[in-house]
């Protein structure tokens, strides 16, 4: 992961998110309006955040079977940086909403879910600061990480889409491809998603090799990133 392409290519993503996304017109509709940008932004947040999650559950399961406690530090900083922008996500979501739906928090069903998975995710950190033990730690927020992961999947995709929710998409409510995603958003929306996905790993490759280094210094003992 120390290629130097996709550092670019990603920076570049983001770049063209921000400026298009904030200077290209935008379908003029009730409601949403110009608040409809948040789009580039917003989303691209809950699809980084579920990428590093993905990704911290399979170094995860790697740490179990091999017992590598490199594969552990692979796993809690890419869960750190998804937690980061799980953050990110619901800030934005939130702003969003105060202008969509009249208020920040409406206890939609999907901010509820998605609330409910940042707890999840936010005791994995609470419960790896109470463990001294690096290996104990490693493998008991390794089996939970795996749960947390588990979570995940029926709260965020799952359930808002059995009920009824203000989130497009859910609950009855169109998707933003059937009514108002054209196609110059779509020229912003995928570059976006693949930008803030290829950012998100670079910070958490960044913090990663921070985490080597501080391990190597601590137990005298060498890993290769």
């Amino acid at each position: 992961m120390r290629s130097w392409w996709w550092k670019i290519l990603g920076t570049l993503f983001v770049g063209i998110a921000i400026i298009a996304g904030i200077l290209i017109p935008v379908p003029r509709l009730d409601i949403t309006n110009e608040s409809i940008r948040n789009l580039y932004f917003h989303v691209p947040m809950w699809f980084t955040m579920i990428a590093l999650f993905s990704g911290a559950c399979y170094y995860s399961i790697k740490h179990l079977v091999s017992g590598d406690l490199r594969h552990d530090v692979y796993a809690v900083q890419l869960t750190n940086t998804g937690i980061l922008f799980s953050i990110l996500g619901m800030l934005t979501g939130m702003e969003w909403a105060q202008y969509t739906w009249g208020e920040a928090w409406s206890n939609d069903p999907k901010q509820l879910t998605t609330a409910l998975c940042m707890l999840i995710y936010f005791a994995y950190s609470i419960l790896r600061g109470g463990i001294k033990d690096d290996e104990k730690r490693g493998k008991i927020s390794s089996v939970y990480n795996i749960f947390a992961f588990a979570m995940m999947i029926p709260l965020i995709f799952v359930i808002p889409r059995m009920v009824d929710s203000l989130h497009p998409g859910n609950g009855g409510n169109p998707a933003f491809k059937k009514y108002d995603l054209d196609n110059t958003m779509r020229l912003v929306f995928y570059p976006a998603v693949a930008g803030w996905i290829l950012l998100g790993t670079w910070i958490a490759t960044l913090k990663i090799r921070l985490e080597l280094v501080q391990f190597n210094r601590d137990n005298d003992f060498l890993f290769k990133s």
